[in-house]
Parts: structure tokens; sequence; C-alpha cells
């Protein structure tokens, strides 16, 4: 008896240590979604993130049927450029967002494995 209880106890504490998150990176989440200017999400826009330090972009997204996309991040305080690249089946000027001039980006601060929830509004 004393066998099998030790058997078990070792079998999860096994179980225990070795959970679905041992292994894995810790990781921030940017999550955004992208609304027209009916205020509807719109799918298909192509969206660009980088670090504030890099000149380039480092992910290219695209929103998905919900006009929502997400990205993981490196865990760790740091600063990230989010903008929307291009619209398809639009005029082909570069796109623009709400309340921004054309060409200007949404700041994210990130400080540790979390989640930031932003909004691209586009204009005509």
């Amino acid at each position: 008896m004393l066998l099998l209880f030790l058997v078990s106890a070792l079998a999860i504490s096994t179980v225990a240590s070795s959970g679905p998150n041992k292994h894995e990176d810790a990781y921030a989440l940017i999550f955004g979604t992208v609304w027209g200017p009916d205020n509807r999400p719109v799918y298909g826009v192509k969206v660009a993130i980088r670090r504030a330090d890099d000149k380039k972009a480092r992910w290219h997204l695209i929103s998905d049927h919900n006009g929502e996309f997400a990205q993981r991040v490196p865990a760790g305080k740091a600063e990230y450029i989010v903008w929307a690249e291009s619209v398809p089946g639009r005029r082909s000027k570069p796109s623009k967002t709400k309340d921004l001039a054309v060409g200007s980006e949404v700041k994210v601060h990130i400080e540790n494995d979390e989640r930031a929830d932003i909004g691209l509004h586009l204009t005509e």
C-alpha cells in the first residue's frame, strides 16, 4: 500500500512540474482590431509592427474576418509601433488612421508578459 502511495505521489509531482508553460518562453501579446470609417471591422488589412528602436517592421500581419490581429512579442519592457500598411479594394493612397495624420503610428508600451489591446481606425 505504501509503495502504491509513493508511486502515485511521484507521478503527480512529475506531471505538476512539467506543466504546459514550463518549456515555453514568456511572451507579451499585442492584440488589435482594424476598424473602417463606418466603425465596422475590416478584413484583409496589412498591419506592421516594429520595436520603437528599429527602423523596419519585424512582424507583418493581416487582419482576419473580424478585423483582428495578434502578435506575440518578447516579454519585458519595450515600446512597439503598429500601423496599417494597406487596405485591399480601396484607393491606392496609403491608408490613414482616424485622428492621426497619414503615416502616423500607434505606440504600444509593454512592461512584462501581458496583453495590450489596440485599435486602428481607418478613414477615407
